[in-house]
């Protein structure tokens, strides 16, 4: 039985819906104890999976219960931030059908949606240096991707997204729409934007990347598309090169060590001293035994240190210019360490959303209400990329001149192959088919 359900799961193409797109039949795989459905939305700005929660409560519910069942686990537990009164007052009305589920709560501080930091939070187990939860006999996935689940076991195949539109637009939403769609036509729906200049970050303010092309389109992994001027300081920040943070760090970095204070991985136990990097980038020597470039691997880029940082500097960008320098050397992790404590003083040293959001300088959108819709624009094409997910990019199975309906497979993974199928989010004719990209195309 485990076989088939997981096989519906495979067949429709159910990726993490944010981050990384780990295929989701691979993941529930396993023999976890615990499965986590992370509802926190870590970023500011975003509103798909709170809003998610509060309409599909029951559904959503029903499918962890079954998840739960079919794992054999101990018990499932939904996340959010208790700030979200609607999502927590529809799930609360319904988890007493469930007996093995229960509604975790938690404060709107940063980066609390980090998987890591949540696994913590509630089962009380470190997740090991560069391992996942399932080391500590967990998994975790999203609401949106625990929603497509429910959805595959019904037969239905990933071909829609729920995505929010916000920043400098007339009318900030959150939309359901059919994958491969721009994310121009999504800002027009919006009502358009409201600078001069726009460009956009793809993701959350925090983890997400300057995206100067709004023609892109929509992936499974979308999650928000935040809408700025080219000049806005967050745009600056995020473009600013590795060389010229360095060249700044060697005269401005005063050591305070406020990033490894406030790193959620090292208050976690791990081997990871942003400040040490700095001077060793800096410097080339820490004067002291223990600090290694490869102790970059362990950070999980959350950006937590710029904003830490008094003089503004940014030891995520030198961790991330150092992951891939070691990788083009060929060089792996080799820190596996599993902790056996958290710092002492790590309950005190989550960062107040609210404060992150006014050094972001999102302040004047944190409040906007992104409401959920579908998408009623005309649809002309759908442009789906072979890769929208880890792994290795999905085979294109149609040809030019075939006709597709929504749901039908048109890429799957290569034998063997660590991937996701792909499947036709409109009707119509394949105007073109490579391994980059299917274009679907209607009359």
């Amino acid at each position: 039985m485990a076989q088939e359900w997981l096989d519906k799961i495979r067949e429709a193409g159910v990726v993490g819906a944010g981050g990384a797109g780990f295929p989701t039949s691979f993941k529930l795989n396993a023999k976890p104890e615990y499965i986590i459905v992370n509802g926190i939305e870590c970023e500011p700005l975003i509103q798909v999976d709170q809003q998610l929660a509060a309409l599909e409560a029951q559904s959503l519910l029903k499918t962890l219960d079954f998840l739960v069942k079919e794992l054999n686990c101990r018990q499932g537990f939904f996340a959010l931030k208790d700030k979200y009164s609607a999502a927590v007052s529809a799930l609360q009305k319904e988890v007493p059908k469930y007996p093995n589920l229960q509604i975790k709560t938690f404060p709107s501080v940063y980066p609390m949606g980090d998987e890591h930091v949540l696994v913590y939070e509630i089962i009380g187990k470190i997740v090991p240096e560069g391992g996942i939860p399932l080391n500590v006999g967990a998994v975790v996935i999203n609401t949106e991707t625990l929603y497509n689940i429910g959805e595959a076991l019904k037969g239905n195949a990933v071909s829609q997204k729920f995505i929010t539109v916000t920043g400098e637009v007339q009318n900030p939403k959150t939309f359901k729409v059919p994958l491969g769609i721009s994310f121009k036509e999504l800002i027009d729906a919006a009502g358009g934007v409201k600078v001069a200049n726009p460009v956009l970050i793809n993701g959350g303010p925090l983890m997400g990347n300057v995206l100067r092309d709004l023609n892109a389109p929509v992936i499974k992994t979308s999650k928000a598309i935040i809408v700025l001027d080219a000049s806005h300081r967050l745009v600056v920040d995020k473009e600013r090169s590795i060389n010229s943070m360095l060249k700044i760090a060697k005269t401005a970095c005063c050591h305070c060590m406020h990033c490894s204070d406030l790193c959620p991985r090292n208050l976690l136990g791990h081997n990871l001293y942003p400040d040490k990097l700095m001077r060793l980038a800096s410097y080339n020597s820490t004067c002291e035994k223990d600090a290694a470039a490869t102790t970059a691997y362990l950070c999980s880029e959350c950006r937590l240190c710029e904003y830490s940082c008094i003089m503004q500097l940014q030891p995520w960008k030198l961790n991330k210019a150092l992951k891939a320098r070691l990788k083009e050397a060929g060089i792996k992790n080799p820190h596996n360490v599993s902790p056996k404590s958290t710092h002492p003083f790590k309950q005190y040293r989550f960062y107040p959303t609210d404060k992150l959001v006014r050094q972001l300088g999102l302040w004047n959108f944190y409040h906007e209400a992104a409401p959920l819709q579908d998408y009623l624009g005309e649809i002309k094409k759908a442009v789906l990329p072979m890769s929208q997910h880890f792994g290795a990019p999905a085979v294109p199975k149609v040809s030019v001149g075939d006709n597709v309906k929504v749901g039908d497979k048109i890429a799957a993974m290569a034998q063997g192959a660590l991937g996701a199928d792909i499947c036709a989010s409109i009707d119509g004719t394949v105007q073109s088919a490579d391994k980059n990209a299917v274009i679907i195309s209607r009359a």
